[in-house]
Order: C-alpha cells, then sequence, then structure tokens
C-alpha cells in the first residue's frame, strides 16, 4: 500500500476532559466499533498494529511546529505475510531485520520466531471502543483503550490539511493538552506512568518550566513529584518601562526559550501544558504580538492573567507547599515588572492585589545594575517605598512569606549554594539583617563582579540589588524581623489546579 494520502493527527490521552466531554455528547456519532488488536511497540515510538487479521504500517514522517504529526500509509497486508511484507515491518520498527527461513508467517510465527526473541520490541494486545464523529470539518475519534485490564480514553482529530486539524484542536478547546501519538500513550499505559503535566510561567524577568508527576489519586488526594523545573532569564521587560512595548529582540529571545520549554515538555509526554504571563505581558501595548508570536511558533497560547489571579495562585502553592500557618499570613511574589500580595488568616483569604513594584523597572530607572552611592540607593529605596505606600499602616503579620527569584537567590547565596538546592532553600529563613548584609554588598559591585557571588544565578545578576531592595522594604512596612522562604510559586498552584489535583 503506498501512495495513500497522508494525514495529520492530533491526540490526547487522559481521563477526563471536561466540557469537551459535554459537547461530544451533543454530536451525532457517525460509527461505533469495537475491535481486539496487537501493537508491536519499539523503544523508539515507533509501531505497527494488527487487527481483523491485517497488518497495518504507518511512519511518523513529521512533527510541525504545533505538534501535528502527519503520518504515511504505507502498508496494508493480510496474513499470512511475504517475507518482504515482514522487512517493511521491522524496518518500521526500525530493527535489523531477522533471518527469514519462510516463504510466509501466520501471525502466531510472526509473533512466536520474529518478534517475541526480540526484546527490543513488545507486543501488547489492545481492546478498543471507538466512536467516530465529524468536528469542524475533520474527522474525530473518541476511544477508549484497555491493556491488561488498565483503561486510558484518548480523543483524536485528523485530516489531510494540518491548518484545518489545528483549528479543529483549538475550536473544541483542547489546546491546552499535548499530541501524544497512540504508541507513546500505550507505552505509558502499560508501563503505568502517573500523569504528568507542565506550566510555563512567563514573566518580566525570567521564564519558568515546572513538570510535574501526579502520583496516587488524581482528584485531590495524590502528591507531586517535580520531573523538570527550570527557569531562563530572557528579559521580556527589557525597556519596557521607557517605551511602554516589548523589544523584538525581547520577543525573540521570549519565543526562543519557550519553543525549547514546550519541546520538552512533549518529550516528557506530558498531557497538559499552560503558559501564562504576568505583570511584563500585562502592561505592554504590543502584548497581542507577542502573545501571536509564541503561539505560531509552538502553538501554546499565553493566558495573561490579572495580578489577583497570580496573587491567588501563589498563595495556593504557599498553603500547599509549606503546610498550615497559626494566624495572620501575608504571601508576596516579586518578579521582574510586578509584586502580588495576598493577606489570609488561616485557610481564608481576606485581600490579594498586585502592584506595578518590581526588580527591572527600578534597576533601569536608578541604574542599580552597576555600583552605586548609598544617597543613589537610598532614592531608589524611597521610591520603592512610596509605590508600596499601599502595605503602610496594616498589622504585622504571624508570618510572612516570599517568593520568587530574587528572594531564592537571595536564600541561596545566604546558604552559599553553589548548586542550587531548592530542598534547603524552601522553607528556609531570611532576616533583615542578612537583606541589608547583601544590599551593601550589591551596592558596591557592578553586573560583572555580582556574577562571582556563589548562590547568585549570573543572569539576575543585574536586577538582584533592586530586587532586595524590594524585599527590605516590604519587611519595613509590614514589620516582621524575618520571612519564610517558598520555592514554589505561582506555577505550582497553577500545575494543581488545571490538573485536577488539590496536590501541590
Amino acid at each position: 500500500m503506498t501512495g495513500s494520502a497522508t494525514r495529520w493527527e492530533w491526540r490526547t490521552f487522559g481521563d477526563d476532559f471536561g466540557a469537551v466531554d459535554d459537547a461530544a455528547a451533543n454530536l451525532s456519532a457517525t460509527a461505533v466499533q469495537e475491535s481486539d488488536e496487537v501493537y508491536f511497540l519499539a523503544a523508539g515510538g515507533e509501531n505497527v498494529k494488527i487487527r481483523d487479521g491485517v497488518l497495518d504500517v504507518k511512519v511518523l514522517r513529521e512533527i510541525d511546529g504545533v505538534g501535528l504529526h502527519r503520518w504515511e500509509p504505507i502498508l496494508k497486508a493480510t496474513f499470512p505475510l511475504s517475507p518482504t511484507d515482514v522487512t517493511t515491518a521491522f524496518e518500521a520498527l526500525r530493527q535489523p531485520v531477522p533471518i527469514l527461513e519462510r516463504d510466509n508467517y501466520t501471525l502466531e510465527q510472526l509473533e512466536a520466531e520474529l518478534i517475541g526473541p526480540n526484546r527490543a520490541i513488545r507486543a501488547v494486545p489492545v481492546h478498543k471502543r471507538r466512536v467516530r464523529y465529524r468536528a469542524h470539518g475533520c474527522m474525530a475519534e473518541a476511544s477508549e483503550f484497555v491493556v491488561a485490564g488498565r483503561q486510558v480514553r484518548t480523543i483524536a482529530i485528523e485530516s489531510e490539511d494540518p491548518a484545518a486539524v489545528w483549528a479543529a484542536v483549538k475550536a473544541v478547546g483542547l489546546h491546552e493538552h499535548v499530541n501524544l501519538s497512540v504508541p507513546d500513550g500505550l507505552t505509558d499505559l502499560v508501563d503505568d506512568t502517573p500523569p504528568r503535566y507542565a506550566v510555563i510561567d512567563c514573566g518580566t524577568n525570567s521564564i519558568k518550566l515546572l513538570i510535574g508527576e501526579l502520583r496516587g489519586d488524581t482528584t485531590g488526594s495524590g502528591t507531586w513529584r517535580t520531573v523538570v523545573d527550570r527557569a531562563e532569564i530572557t528579559r521580556l521587560g527589557e525597556g519596557l518601562d521607557r517605551t511602554g512595548v516589548i523589544s523584538e529582540e525581547a520577543t525573540r529571545r521570549t519565543v526562543s526559550a519557550i519553543q525549547g520549554m514546550v519541546e520538552e515538555a512533549r518529550g516528557q509526554h506530558v498531557r497538559i501544558i499552560v503558559a501564562v504571563g504576568t505583570a511584563g505581558l500585562r502592561s505592554a501595548a504590543n502584548r497581542e504580538d507577542v502573545v501571536a508570536a509564541v503561539e505560531a511558533a509552538t502553538g501554546i497560547r499565553i493566558q495573561v492573567i490579572s495580578g489577583e489571579e497570580e496573587s491567588r495562585l501563589a498563595y495556593q502553592a504557599v498553603r500547599a507547599g509549606l503546610g498550615s500557618f497559626d494566624g495572620s499570613l501575608v504571601v508576596f511574589d516579586t518578579g521582574g515588572g510586578s509584586t502580588q500580595f495576598t493577606f489570609g488568616d488561616a485557610d481564608d483569604v481576606e485581600e490579594r492585589f498586585s502592584v506595578d513594584v518590581g526588580s527591572v523597572r527600578y534597576t533601569e530607572r536608578f541604574g542599580l545594575a552597576e555600583p552605586v552611592e548609598a544617597e543613589a540607593l537610598a532614592a531608589a529605596r524611597s521610591a520603592i517605598a512610596s509605590d508600596l505606600a499601599r502595605l503602610e499602616g496594616r498589622p504585622t503579620p504571624a508570618v510572612l512569606v516570599g517568593m520568587g527569584g530574587t528572594i531564592t537567590n537571595l536564600t541561596a547565596v545566604k546558604l552559599q549554594l553553589a548548586t542550587y538546592d531548592p530542598d534547603r532553600v524552601h522553607g528556609a529563613t531570611l532576616d533583615r539583617a542578612e537583606v541589608d548584609r547583601q544590599i551593601e554588598l550589591l551596592r558596591t559591585k557592578g553586573t560583572e563582579a555580582r556574577r562571582a557571588i556563589v548562590g547568585l544565578q549570573p543572569k539576575r545578576a543585574d536586577v538582584i540589588l533592586a530586587g532586595a531592595c524590594i524585599v527590605r522594604t516590604v519587611m519595613d512596612l509590614l514589620g516582621p524581623r524575618q520571612l519564610t522562604v517558598s520555592d514554589r510559586g505561582l506555577r505550582h498552584g497553577l500545575l494543581a489546579e488545571r490538573s485536577g489535583s488539590g496536590a501541590a
């Protein structure tokens, strides 16, 4: 079977597709099929399958920028198979072709003599129930796969036109879900791999990627294992305070970083990728251009969230990550473009807000990337205090928790961590004397000299002094002598929420 039309496919695996399930209930099924099949899976993700006595071989030829797969059918052959058919199957699996001693092979002979001895291939019997639909001009399929008593659901959309497939995916509301091929989905099911989810946090100064693996009950009592948690400094907000727009170069750096993160997340077989934008994108006049550039390159659309939503998610992450607190609690998350505050008591949130106080803004305004005199630094701190006037007169909280790159870097410097250790940083404390010590150290050094400070992320060296001044000012205005450090942040709260688990 050569020359058949290739098709572009998008497919996702999961247990609950929310509103998409409700929408599917209103569609008319074009066909319902049940079948017993056998997939031969190779370690590299290659596969061939057998259904109704037919060997079906398709080869993945291309993955486009938004992650759609182009599959080309190259063979459909009935049993018994000729040596040529067998050769084609093994080549599709990218496995050495065994010595073929028969003129033809039954299914039993293929499995026993050729597949069984090859440890790089495993045979997986699958029972399928498939319901087919038409969705936005494309073929769509909702299926249940059962393997050795384990079950998973999958939704697929396909067409010869990749643009039509991607438009249909977005139209049905599944664009946050990741395209995962049948062999990869089956491998995860057979191996009982816990579901993984990814969050990309697009901040004014850095882009953060968190991939978490949810173990146990996915309805709220499961536990998280961090698979990837990393950041790249892209300076999205460079010059934003002066121009009101995000520059082409900053956009390019950010798109490139997000492309790498999306590829990494797909390689980790995550089910969902959620991307959110914060202060820099909120304030940029050209934010839609930046969002469109990221979507065109990756298929991921950044959701620009409000400051209140940002603070709510950060508070949720702290409550889950640091446990219960007695009495009043204030959580603040300071970034490159803004700082979010949430005021609560035990589990009750009383107030939350965001202010445009961020390390990039004051670095550019007061020249804090280079050594400064004490008087110039005092002027910067006075401006920060004025912009944080909303904190004045409030009662001192029982617990103050800080998060964000500035605070975790100050903590890593305090602990002299040549290699960042989130377990040591998370739950540590910073007191006023330590923050003052680091402010004075940073004030006398320029960006290049700061990069030699043990514990300080080199790409944060230019904005760390402004960030430290923000942290110290918050402590002044709210009154506590020390704060508790959270290595968790917005991305952790969002991960728990979007995965449907209360864990974090």
